[in-house]
C-alpha cells in the first residue's frame, strides 16, 4: 500500500539537504516575527490590533509578491532541468517587473492616504490611526521585499536555498534589535511605538536589498545579465502569464479571501480582543507552518527539476510520497501546537503579552482548532504548493487552493459572523472548511497521472 514511499537511495537525504535551509529561514522570520508581536504586545491591546489591521491589505499584497515568486519557481525549476540559464534571467526579470510594480501601487495607497483606504477593515477610529501610522513606513518595505523574494526564490528553485536562510536570518535578527530601538526609545533614539515597528522593518528590508545586488555583481554560480532582467522579452513574458499568472491569481485570491477573516472579527463586538488573540494565535501558526512550508517548496524544486529534465517515470511516486510525509509531519506538529496551547502558552507566553482575560481565552481556542486541522493543512500546503505547481498543473492546483476558500469558507464565517452575530468560535471554525475541502480533491489528484506537465515546452 504505501510501496512508494520507497525511493531511490538519497532522496530522502536530498529531501532534507533542500529542506532544512527553507525551514529554518522560515522558522526564524517566523520566530522573530512573534518577537515583534511581542515587542508590540507590550504596548497594550490597540497597537497589536492596529498592526493587524495594518497588516491586512499588506499580507494581501504579500501573498502577490509570493505568488509571482512561486510562480517564476515553476518556470525556473524546469528551466533549471535543462540549464538553460538565459531563460532563467528572463523568468527572474518578469517577475522582478510585476513584483515591484504591484508592491509600488500599494505602497503610495498607503502614503497618500492610509486612514481612508484602512478604515475599511477596522471600526475603531483610534485602531485605525494607529495603523495608519504603521501602514505610511510599513507600506514602502514591501518594495525592497519584492525585489530580494524573487531573487531568492531563482537561487531556491536552483537547488541554493541556503542563500535565503543567510539573508533573511540576518535581516530579520537587524529588525529584532531595531524593534527594541525605536519601539522603546532605547540608545537615544525616541519612542515611536508602532511607527518605530514599522521603521525597523523598513531599515531591514533595506539591508537585504544592498545584499542582494552585492550577491548579483559577485556570484560566479549564476550570472545576472542586466539586459536580460530590464527586457525578458514578449516570448518570456506570456508563458509566465500564462503559467505563473495563474500561480499569482491563486496566491493573491487567496491571500485576499484571508483578508476578509480578520475584516469580520475587525466588525465583531470585541474586535479589539479578538484581533489581538488573532494576531497571537496567527504568529504561532506561522511557526508551526514552517515544516510544511519547507516541504512544498522542495517538493516544487524536486518534480519541476524532474519533469524540465524529461524524468517523468517515477514523478507520481515522488509526489505521493513527499504528500504523505506531509500528513505525517502534521499529525506531529498539530499534537506539539496542542499541548503548547493548553500547558505552555498560558503559563510562559501569555503572561509576556497584555492581553485580557477574554483574549486569552480565544487565543486558546484558535491554536486548539489550528492543531486539530494541522494534518490536512500541512497535506494541502505540500500538495497544492509543492506538487502540483511543480508538476506544472497550475490550473487545478488554483482551483483546489481558492475554490473551497471563496465557496465554503468565507461565506460560512460571513453568515455566522456578520449576519447571524455568532460568538468567534463558530466563525473561526467555518474558517477552517476550506482545508477539509481541499484535502478532498487533492488526494485524488496527487493519485493520477494528470497533474505532469512539462510547461517549458507548450
Amino acid at each position: 500500500m504505501f510501496a512508494y514511499m520507497k525511493q531511490k537511495p538519497g532522496f530522502y537525504k536530498q529531501v532534507l539537504f533542500l529542506a532544512a535551509p527553507i525551514v529554518l529561514q522560515n522558522l526564524i522570520t517566523s520566530a522573530l516575527g512573534m518577537a515583534d508581536t511581542f515587542m508590540v504586545g507590550m504596548l497594550g491591546e490597540a497597537p497589536m490590533a492596529a498592526v493587524t489591521l495594518a497588516n491586512i491589505p499588506l499580507f494581501t499584497v504579500q501573498m502577490f509578491i509570493f505568488g509571482v515568486q512561486s510562480g517564476s519557481s515553476v518556470l525556473t525549476s524546469q528551466y533549471w532541468g535543462k540549464q538553460e540559464m538565459d531563460s532563467i534571467n528572463r523568468v527572474l526579470g518578469v517577475a522582478l517587473w510585476v513584483a515591484l510594480l504591484v508592491s509600488s501601487v500599494c505602497a503610495a495607497i498607503l502614503l497618500i492616504c492610509p486612514v481612508e483606504f484602512l478604515s475599511l477593515f477596522g471600526n475603531d477610529p483610534y485602531v485605525v490611526e494607529l495603523a495608519a501610522q504603521y501602514g505610511r513606513i510599513a507600506g514602502m518595505s514591501y518594495v525592497c521585499s519584492a525585489f530580494t523574494m524573487m531573487y531568492v526564490a531563482a537561487y531556491r528553485s536552483m537547488e541554493r536555498p541556503q542563500l535565503g536562510m543567510y539573508i533573511l536570518a540576518l535581516s530579520m535578527t537587524v529588525n529584532t534589535f531595531l524593534n527594541w530601538v525605536f519601539i522603546f526609545g532605547k540608545l537615544g533614539a525616541p519612542a515611536l511605538g508602532v511607527r518605530g515597528a514599522a521603521l525597523a522593518t523598513l531599515i531591514a528590508r533595506i539591508l537585504e536589498v544592498v545584499i542582494v545586488v552585492t550577491h548579483m555583481i559577485r556570484s560566479r554560480f549564476f550570472r545576472v545579465h542586466l539586459h536580460l532582467l530590464l527586457r525578458p522579452g514578449l516570448d518570456m513574458t506570456r508563458r509566465f502569464l500564462r503559467y505563473g499568472g495563474l500561480v499569482v491569481l491563486n496566491e493573491t485570491t487567496w491571500g485576499l479571501g484571508s483578508s476578509v477573516f480578520p475584516t469580520i472579527m475587525g466588525h465583531m463586538a470585541g474586535s479589539t480582543e479578538i484581533l489581538a488573540a488573532y494576531t497571537v494565535a496567527g504568529n504561532v501558526d506561522k511557526i508551526v507552518m514552517v515544516v510544511s512550508f519547507g516541504l512544498a517548496a522542495t517538493a516544487s524544486i524536486i518534480i519541476g527539476r524532474e519533469v524540465g529534465a524529461g524524468r517523468t517515470q517515477n514523478v507520481r511516486s515522488i509526489g505521493k510520497a513527499l504528500t504523505t510525509l506531509a500528513l505525517l509531519c502534521g499529525l506531529v506538529m498539530g499534537g506539539l501546537l496542542f499541548l503548547f496551547a493548553h500547558f505552555a502558552a498560558p503559563a510562559w507566553v501569555f503572561p509576556l503579552f497584555k492581553m485580557s482575560d477574554r483574549a486569552v481565552s480565544i487565543a486558546v481556542m484558535m491554536m486548539t482548532v489550528q492543531a486539530c486541522v494541522r494534518p490536512l493543512r500541512d497535506y494541502n500546503t505540500v500538495s497544492v504548493v509543492g506538487v502540483l505547481r511543480g508538476g506544472g498543473d497550475v490550473k487545478a492546483a488554483t482551483l483546489i487552493d481558492t475554490l473551497p476558500q471563496w465557496l465554503v469558507a468565507i461565506p460560512a464565517a460571513i453568515l455566522l459572523g456578520s449576519v447571524l452575530k455568532m460568538d468567534i468560535l463558530w466563525v473561526y471554525l467555518a474558517m477552517t472548511l476550506e482545508n477539509i475541502v481541499k484535502f478532498a480533491f487533492g488526494v485524488p489528484r496527487v493519485s493520477s497521472d494528470r497533474w505532469i506537465r512539462d510547461l517549458t515546452r507548450a
